[in-house]
């Protein structure tokens, strides 16, 4: 009996002679006389396998001839040397079997290149074609690297809650989630009433609660879906998205650095080791030289620079910037790629931002102007990875608390953690689908994610 396998397997073992069973979805038939050649895809790998159906199959002509793209069928049959070029391999069919029919009057996916501004008005639809299936495999590639990244660095993973009543970032950007009916919610001071007893919203970020772990575990990880109610439409956005943050106790700003770094490099090795096929799609196709990029980032060190250099080197760029450079003022992404794509020519860690810049956690610098805070820039992206050593004295950050309005009673369990037994540590939070974004050359990180959560749109 013929054992189920999938293409990616049939095609690396190559079992000649060997009883094979195949599933997939159909993306090309070609009839060449009493012959159809069918290319069967299952999401495993890029290439497809080719099946030769013969027309002594009970159903040639009843369905094999009829099939069209989108169609899924079980094949059962034996595998030859195919005397065709680029395929070493092919099935010679025993059956065929459809499972399910795709009209092609109707379906949305043919034989051509479809962009993927188009490919997004199909979500349900668009991880079969050749990019979305490769950016879903190097994705899921990349996720199970960062799991055995930190397990090998001996932290330990924590799920931080999505449902939070602390606002990380201090911007309010948060979703709100609520029980209560439209009409509740007019009323004065309505969330009294609420679920939770008070205002309660989706996470922007796991990293406080991840702090409460570090200092007791030591080294530990949050990675998961983080929401930002940002009404932005840039190809660098979106309202939901992953974040992976690390924190560290007894760890200072170098110590944040070396690990962030150390980490990247981990994870492009792992991508460059297992992605090789998908890796080469999008160098052909999507950004040249995509894998020559990749390889300097794993093996080259990154460039080191004070928040005061960066201004300076922009400063001095003979390039006008949409935005003006200053002292004090954030860095955008058209200052963060310059330093990565002209300055540096390799991805720039930027350190010692500004205190009114940074949010309220980050530790103050003896100057009392700047942080420890550290942002990764990348070539293509700009930011990639933001992080600090975090306050741990109490007195400064209940200051700093204050000074950004925060209520400290609410905040009375983070201040708790600078009262008992607190210790220097830090951490940083990388934007996963910024990664996902970086490591294929895609240009909208709309395409890199399997379901984009952006203002207007939420399909499915």
């Amino acid at each position: 009996m013929a054992e189920m396998t999938r293409i990616s397997e049939i095609l690396r073992r190559q079992p000649l002679g060997e009883a094979v069973e195949a599933q997939g979805w159909l993306r090309t038939r070609r009839d060449s006389g009493s012959l159809t050649f069918l290319e069967l895809n299952d999401g495993s790998c890029l290439a497809s396998l080719q099946i030769l159906a013969e027309e002594g199959l009970a159903n040639y002509a009843s369905e094999v001839k009829k099939l069209s793209t989108g169609c899924s069928l079980r094949v059962r049959g034996r595998l030859v040397a195919s005397p065709a070029k680029g395929q070493p391999v092919e099935v010679r069919a025993d059956s065929i079997e459809v499972l399910g029919w795709a009209d092609p009057e109707t379906y949305p996916l043919q034989k051509k290149r479809h962009s993927f501004e188009f490919l997004r008005s199909i979500a349900h639809l668009r991880p079969r074609t050749n990019a979305l299936g490769a950016v879903a495999r190097i994705r899921s590639t990349l996720s199970f690297a960062i799991h055995r990244f930190f397990r090998e660095q001996g932290f330990i993973l924590v799920q931080t809650p999505i449902i939070t009543t602390s606002d990380c970032e201090g911007a309010g950007e948060m979703f709100t989630v609520t029980a209560l009916n439209p009409a509740h919610l007019r009323q004065d001071d309505p969330f009294a009433d609420d679920f939770f007893g008070r205002r309660a919203g989706l996470t922007v970020s796991g990293q406080l609660q991840a702090e409460i772990f570090a200092l007791s575990h030591g080294q530990v990880y949050t990675f998961g879906p983080t929401f930002r109610a940002e009404n932005s439409n840039t190809s660098r956005h979106l309202a939901e998205f992953w974040m992976l943050e690390p924190e560290m106790a007894f760890c200072n700003l170098r110590g944040d650095m070396e690990m962030a770094e150390a980490m990247i490099k981990a994870l492009i090795a792992s991508v460059l080791a297992e992605c090789g096929e998908d890796l080469a799609l999008f160098d052909q196709h999507v950004a040249k030289g995509l894998i020559d990029r990749l390889t300097q980032v794993r093996d080259c060190p990154f460039v080191h620079l004070t928040y005061t250099e960066a201004v300076a080197e922009l400063q001095r760029a003979r390039r006008e910037f949409a935005f003006p450079v200053q002292w004090g003022a954030d860095l955008q992404a058209e200052h963060e790629r310059y330093l990565c794509e002209e300055v540096a020519q390799a991805p720039v860690i930027v350190t010692n931002y500004p205190e009114a810049i940074k949010p309220f956690y980050m530790r103050l610098d003896d100057d009392g102007r700047t942080v420890a805070a550290m942002d990764i820039l990348v070539a293509g992206i700009g930011e990639l990875v933001g992080g600090s050593q975090r306050e741990e004295r109490y007195e400064v950050l209940a200051g700093r608390m204050a000074a950004a309005g925060l209520d400290l009673e609410q905040y009375g369990w983070y201040l708790d953690l600078r009262r008992f037994g607190s210790v220097p540590h830090a951490g940083f939070g990388l934007g996963f689908d910024r990664l996902v974004q970086f490591v294929t050359g895609m240009q909208n990180i709309r395409d890199v994610i399997p379901f984009p959560r952006t203002p207007g749109s939420a399909p499915c």
